[in-house]
């Protein structure tokens, strides 16, 4: 499964070779810093993560969300804390219909059970329907999701102070976490953290 354990970049959440203390920021961290302030996933993105993905996300296996919220569950732990809410990543209601479900909402009524943290999932909108950003490369990718989201309206009010959670299933180059983040943050969350089943580790 290749589970991510420490250490690891304390903002980006991406494993390090060696241990080098506690606290420490990747380069990646460090020259392009992204617009949420913790990122922490379960696993890497290797072949049985995305199996997995793919099962939850497309063969109607929700079952599967109990056993992998809890390993997101495990991974965030330090995210969950003090959280005031999860904020699943929406889709497009057009990408709804098709589907019937948003994974990441199903993950993060898993996560919710286990750490007792609420789920805000009228929060945030996909207010246009946006390529899959499978295949994009990264400035494609942000392009892609650039405009996408927006806050719902009357909504303010339950994001401003608060600390908030992000749920997806997997992070590739953060684009869609950064543009979520954004919309959060100009909404007056305190925190955004982004929490993951699993994430690419040296995208390009």
């Amino acid at each position: 499964m290749g589970f991510i354990e420490r250490p690891y970049c304390e903002k980006l959440g991406t494993p390090f070779v060696s241990e080098m203390g506690e606290g420490l920021l990747s380069p990646a961290a460090i020259a392009d810093p992204p617009a949420y302030d913790r990122a922490r996933a379960a696993a890497r993105f290797s072949d049985v993560a995305r199996d997995l993905v793919h099962l939850l996300k497309y063969g109607d296996r929700l079952d599967l969300a109990a056993p992998l919220g809890g390993w997101m569950a495990r991974a965030g732990r330090e995210l969950l804390a003090d959280a005031d809410a999860m904020v699943p990543v929406p889709l497009h209601w057009s990408r709804l219909f098709q589907r019937r479900y948003n994974q990441s909402a199903i993950l993060a009524r898993e996560l919710s059970r286990i750490a007792k943290v609420p789920v805000e999932d009228d929060i945030l909108l996909r207010t246009r329907a946006t390529r899959p950003q499978v295949g994009l490369a990264r400035k494609e990718r942000a392009r892609n999701v650039q405009g996408a989201f927006a806050i719902a309206p009357g909504a303010r009010i339950r994001v401003k102070g608060k600390k908030l959670v992000v749920i997806d299933d997997v992070l590739t180059s953060g684009a869609t976490a950064d543009a979520c983040a954004r919309i959060l943050r100009r909404a007056g969350a305190v925190r955004v953290d982004m929490l993951v089943l699993a994430r690419v580790v040296n995208f390009e």
